[in-house]
């Protein structure tokens, strides 16, 4: 039962990697433009979704 367990979770991850990369991607333009624009407080949100981005993509690759 284990085994199966962790197969649909793999499967689960390999399918939200892709998703993932399309957040990271939009997130960091969004952190660029408000760095353009001299935004603080959108470059702050946009850095804390990037980390929070970054730890899940690390969770699903272990």
């Amino acid at each position: 039962m284990e085994k199966v367990i962790q197969t649909l979770k793999r499967k689960d991850g390999e399918r939200r990697i892709p998703v993932l990369k399309l957040e990271i991607d939009y997130e960091l333009q969004t952190l660029f433009d408000a760095m353009q624009a001299e935004e603080s407080e959108q470059v702050e949100l946009s850095k804390h979704k990037l980390e929070e981005l970054r730890g899940e993509w690390l969770r699903l690759e272990a």
